[in-house]
């Protein structure tokens, strides 16, 4: 018997029994939906939560800190003038700036050795300076963020509520959190994008930097255009640096940051020295350079820390859920497969007679193994592309609610279901197997009937 002859018969068979190859191929189906819906849950949330820290830039980001310091505080950043603070429940805020004394100094020269270091695409010192934020006749103290240029499009700032990013490093421009924005137009946040803020600090002037000549403190104001509001605060260690209530360019920050605390540090000792940062970041080119870059900052007397570890737990956490929702959904497939097992037992009691006219006509105990093998393999196939379609369709409605929800209560949606090329080939493979599995047992009974046995079944 030809492989051909093997697959005519097998599908004839099937054809002869549509209504219980229906029902056993949506018994499949079915159980496959579940497999599939499950395993794409998993892998849905994994995507939003490891796909979306990562690009916030928290797992590609490496904090540098100098070798060893000891802390100098400076106290509030000025006087409020007897200014109320934007909104109703605002107080006074104090700004605080700290200066480190390291060993291992992080200063210009320092960042460009760690720029040059392979797998680094970016490097810049974490400003924060303390500032008074005028506008109208409020007022209200802010620690403003410097911002690289290469945090557009990351961390918090893939979220433009209102306007855009900086267009350039030297703008006279500044950026805005949303919570900001409405303590000072809670009406409407929005007509903020535009109007110009005046940031007040404190600078200190020595021209003459003669020895014996104390510094002269006084305090600039610069005003700034709000160009952009940011939906959200992110914390310390975000993409973009750990953004805050007001961002401003780095070039303006560096200019402030050394007009305060870097001159005030510079009149006290050589003011030729280079002027250290308190801290930087390094962005590297992908998250598997991360710890490779931090080891290598770490011999150049350094400290670093990053939270590429975190995210490494966090896909090995998603493997382990992956795991438990596919044994979860592997149930309703095994009990398919007693249906699979049970339409070829009562297919060999239909065709016990013309099992043995096969065998007595010539066809081997492999040819009939074949012919059951083949027909619960087709229906493990059809079985399983339906279950995948069928997958899908659910896991869209379930998505479609979920996200109606999410936005009601004020959060992001996103896909929750991923149903990739590989989880679909698996599924349709998973369930051919399970159903020549299901199907062996009634495959090898059939190859062992007697044939006089089998001509005399009515």
């Amino acid at each position: 018997m030809t492989f051909r002859d093997t697959l005519d018969l097998a599908f004839r068979n099937l054809r002869q029994a549509r209504l219980r190859t229906s029902l056993t191929t949506l018994g499949v189906s079915i159980g496959i939906a579940s497999l599939a819906g499950m395993v794409s849950l998993g892998v849905g949330l994994q995507d939003q939560f490891v796909g979306r820290f990562t690009k916030s830039g928290m797992f590609d980001s490496i904090n540098v800190l100098p070798g060893s310091a000891g802390q100098i505080t400076f106290g509030p950043a000025g006087r409020g003038g007897g200014r109320r603070g934007f909104g109703r429940n605002s107080a006074t805020a104090r700004a605080q700036a700290q200066s480190d004394v390291p060993l291992q100094e992080l200063n210009d020269d320092t960042l460009k050795q760690l720029a040059a270091m392979p797998q680094v695409r970016d490097v810049y010192p974490m400003i924060r300076v303390p500032v008074e934020v005028k506008y109208g006749g409020d007022s209200e103290y802010q620690t403003a963020a410097g911002i690289p240029m290469s945090a557009q499009g990351e961390g918090a700032f893939q979220s433009i509520v209102h306007g855009r990013f900086f267009a350039n490093d030297s703008e006279p421009a500044c950026m805005v959190s949303l919570d900001l924005a409405k303590r000072i137009n809670e009406a409407n946040p929005g007509e903020l994008v535009g109007h110009q803020l005046t940031l007040n600090y404190v600078s200190s002037a020595a021209p003459a930097m003669m020895p014996g000549v104390l510094p002269t403190v006084q305090r600039t104001d610069t005003p700034c255009t709000v160009v952009g509001i940011v939906e959200r605060e992110t914390g310390p260690f975000a993409g973009g640096g750990g953004v805050t209530g007001l961002m401003i360019p780095m070039a303006k920050a560096r200019e402030i940051y050394f007009s305060t605390v870097a001159a005030a540090q510079a009149a006290t000792r050589d003011p030729g020295r280079m002027r250290p940062y308190t801290s930087a970041v390094v962005k590297v080119r992908s998250a598997q350079a991360t710890q490779d870059v931090e080891e290598q900052i770490k011999k150049m007397g350094f400290s670093a820390f990053s939270l590429n570890d975190a995210l490494q737990g966090a896909k090995r956490a998603f493997i382990i859920l992956d795991i438990v929702l596919s044994l979860i959904g592997s149930i309703a497939l095994a009990v398919s497969s007693l249906g699979i097992m049970n339409t070829m037992v009562m297919s060999i009691l239909e065709r016990t007679r013309e099992i043995g006219i096969m065998k007595a006509i010539g066809g081997s105990d492999g040819d009939i193994r074949r012919i059951f093998l083949i027909e619960a393999s087709a229906i493990g196939f059809l079985g399983g592309s339906a279950g995948i379609v069928l997958g899908w369709l659910v896991g869209r409605l379930i998505n479609f609610g979920a996200n109606i929800y999410i936005q009601q209560q004020g959060g992001t949606p996103g896909n929750l279901f991923s149903l990739p090329l590989w989880l679909i080939a698996s599924a349709i493979a998973f369930s051919v197997l399970v159903s020549l599995l299901a199907g062996s047992y009634p495959a090898a009974r059939a190859a062992k009937l007697d044939p006089i046995h089998a001509l005399r079944h009515d």
